[in-house]
């Protein structure tokens, strides 16, 4: 198997002043399209590969490196801290908890850490239904939920969570479920933890900002494109659950609104609420 082509080797990122813009999306006045054009081009890509059933490593690492590349090509800025984070696994499977603001986080997160650590996610069970991500999501072993009934959801990421922690995947969990660029900490729940603990996994949080792909108001996924805005990933360090898990639990919640309150500030802007 090829080695994946790593562009984050050290512990933060940030992207350089001197990325040439595309000259396509000057041509179409810089307005969404023609992001969406060449990112929904990737993802058709993906998805026939995922058909294939060649969606390996390498693949996955390539073809969200050409988001990272689209992200910047477009005007966008990324800044990655606390890579050496993940390193502190050591090869141990996570149960990765952080807030979800929009699919770029998808789109983005195995250029971010594939090469570090094999993860797949918990997603809503009829997104299998969708063609090509569902293609994706079926070679990255995601695990599906209906979101209706908690108890039922819970008790399949346990079972399903457990099965593929124990084979050395790492879990990504959106406790807040839906996209939502304002971070509402009753609506983080605690499922991360919970499956952590049973599966005796560490819990690896991650705060995000990502909102430079807003959702849209008519088709949600294909929304505004703000350029002035910029994208955030930092890991905190990884930490086992040693008791009810309410403390990391209160933790990881201070440690995601900190983050975005700074993220924010350096924009000139205060954090959306609800």
């Amino acid at each position: 198997m090829k080695s994946c082509n790593n562009l984050f080797t050290s512990d933060s990122y940030d992207t350089p002043e001197n990325v040439p813009h595309a000259f396509m999306d000057n041509l179409l006045l810089r307005s969404r399209w023609y992001f969406y054009w060449k990112n929904f081009g990737i993802f058709v890509r993906t998805g026939k590969c995922g058909q294939r059933g060649e969606l390996d490593a390498y693949n996955q690492v390539e073809f969200s490196n050409g988001n990272t590349r689209l992200l910047e090509a477009v005007g966008g800025k990324l800044h990655l801290r606390g890579l050496n984070n993940i390193d502190k696994l050591n090869g141990q499977p996570a149960v990765i908890v952080a807030n979800h603001m929009s699919l770029l986080e998808t789109a983005l997160l195995h250029s971010v850490m594939r090469s570090r650590i094999d993860f797949t996610f918990v997603i809503k069970r009829s997104l299998f239904d969708v063609k090509y991500f569902g293609d994706i999501m079926r070679s990255l072993e995601a695990i599906g939920v209906d979101r209706v009934n908690p108890r039922d959801d819970f008790k399949v990421v346990l079972t399903e969570g457990k099965e593929r922690l124990s084979r050395g995947k790492s879990i990504v969990l959106f406790p807040q479920a839906t996209r939502s660029e304002a971070f509402i900490p009753e609506k983080f729940n605690t499922i991360g933890i919970k499956l952590a603990k049973a599966a005796g996994v560490p819990v690896l949080p991650l705060a995000l900002k990502t909102d430079f792909l807003g959702n849209g108001k008519l088709l949600r996924d294909m929304g505004p494109v703000h350029r002035n805005r910029e994208v955030y990933f930092e890991f905190a360090e990884p930490v086992m659950v040693t008791d009810s898990g309410k403390e990391l639990h209160e933790n990881i919640i201070a440690f995601i609104q900190s983050r975005l309150q700074s993220w924010y500030a350096a924009e000139g802007r205060t954090p959306p609420t609800a």
